[in-house]
């Protein structure tokens, strides 16, 4: 039998085909619908090319099909207790090194004056010399000298004003002081605090309705995780509390919540009717989805951080625009908070807090049970659950999901299946009579088969 016969012997009905079809087409196509064991069985080659061979696809293609993976909900208490080391260590820098408050909190004055780098020192020396604390010195643009003050009176201010010209070079007149209330400060506070809680009572909403309490919890946590972590590092790295700092840190909440909701949405898609099939657990599910947008979580956060880096070590770091720094900070270092909280905190606790209920329970207890009477009748499988989201699969992995052989008995699944030689019957005539097909084979056209010069019309 030629490979052409063989192939056109797998053609559903109702498809034809010319005569001078490239016959290397036709087993391609069987071979993408089918698994190793099949290929065999029907001569045809094996995906990878000869020998059975493999192709390694990409990565990402590997973790959605669950080929290759990280176990970050079987890790989850590893992952708990490095969250709250590093939480604990941002907490207490937070209690015992405090926060660098601005004008804006704080209260204060500030100056602005022409210069460049050349004379900042000297601007920054003179104040100092009146008795004044200086906050912050930094050239503006590229000719003004911004300095900013802690709170002075007018003989103090104009004291400053006098200093800071003769430094320059300049006239008094030319100095424009500004003074700023720390009650202005407060009240920044006070409406980015009611925003932030306005801001969660929205999310812990739409995730309850949306997808399921335990879910909002997730993502609260992650929330609370990523304001901790990014606080803290402010705290450490001491630098100015500006309303540009509030800005960004309401920005981050959206990112972070924004990929933590695209992880659910997969979980939510894994686990939907679980329950019946009783493929998986419910945390092999989620397992399974955290790794199935594992690359578009790092890509996205990627190129978000790409941008932020610029403003934070070129503009601010090499080029010295200090007004950049405080929103490139906090922007940096929330972004890639979010990104660890959302693939390795959310969905772990999601799973732990499902975990105790009952019926989640009652699942896992049967999906274990099955796979213990498939070791003992010495079936596929018998290695363990493995992630593989691939329909017929020849390949298996050792992640979290369990594999198409330890079906439950009188379950059918309904993948691809290529018919082999063994099955049909050697009495056939040649119009293409085949046996009754097993479940799951493609219908097969009668009298598909043909000599070689004759064509279908």
């Amino acid at each position: 039998m030629t490979p052409r016969d063989r192939a056109e012997e797998t053609l559903p009905v109702g498809v034809d085909r010319p005569e001078d079809h490239d016959a290397a087409l036709v087993e391609r196509d069987a071979a993408a619908a089918a698994d190793d064991a099949a290929l065999a069985d029907a001569g045809l080659p094996q995906e990878g090319g000869a020998g059975g061979h493999h192709r390694p696809g990409s990565l990402a293609h590997r973790l959605y099909n669950g080929e290759s993976g990280l176990d970050v909900v079987g890790k989850s208490k590893l992952i708990y207790v490095i969250t709250a080391a590093l939480v604990l260590f941002f907490l207490l820098t937070m209690i015992f090194r405090g926060f660098n408050f601005g004008i804006d909190f704080a209260g204060g004055n500030s100056f602005r004056l022409p210069g460049d780098s050349s004379v900042l020192t000297a601007v920054q020396e003179a104040a100092e010399g009146t008795g004044a604390e200086v906050a912050t010195a930094q050239v503006v643009g590229s000719d003004t000298i911004l300095l900013r003050t802690g709170a002075l009176d007018n003989a103090g201010e104009r004291a400053v004003i006098d200093a800071v010209a003769d430094a320059a070079g300049i006239q008094p007149d030319e100095v424009s002081p500004e003074s700023v209330s720390a009650q202005w400060g407060q009240d920044i506070t006070d409406q980015a605090l009611l925003a932030l809680v306005v801001f969660l009572a929205a999310v812990i909403i739409f995730l309850a309705l949306r997808f399921q309490p335990k879910m909002a919890i997730g993502a609260i946590v992650a929330l609370l995780h990523d304001i901790l972590i990014t606080a803290g590092v402010y705290s450490l790295v001491g630098f100015e509390v500006t309303p540009s700092t509030v800005i960004g840190f309401l920005t981050i909440l959206g990112f972070s919540l924004y990929d933590t909701v695209v992880v659910f949405d997969k979980v939510d898609e894994n686990t939907r009717g679980l329950e019946k099939s009783a493929r998986m657990t419910w945390g092999e599910a989620a397992n399974l989805a955290v790794n199935q947008t594992l690359m578009r979580s790092i890509n996205t956060s990627v190129i978000a951080l790409l941008p932020v880096a610029g403003l934070l070590f070129v503009g601010a770091g090499i080029l010295g625009v200090g007004t950049l720094k405080d929103l490139a900070l906090v922007l940096f270092v929330g972004l890639a908070a979010g990104a660890y909280s959302s693939i390795f905190l959310a969905t772990p606790i999601v799973a732990d807090l499902k975990e105790r209920e009952p019926e989640v329970q009652a699942l896992h207890r049967r999906v274990l049970a099955r796979r213990a009477s498939v070791a003992r009748h010495g079936g596929a499988g018998t290695a363990g659950p493995v992630a593989s989201a691939r329909r017929g699969g020849g390949r298996r992995s050792g992640v979290a999901v369990a594999d198409r052989e330890t079906a439950l008995p009188g379950q059918v699944e309904a993948d691809v299946v290529v018919e082999s030689p063994s099955t049909v019957r050697p009495d056939a005539p040649r119009t293409g009579g085949t046996s009754t097909p097993r479940p799951g084979q493609r219908p097969q056209r009668p009298g598909n088969r043909r000599s070689g010069s004759t064509k279908r019309r």
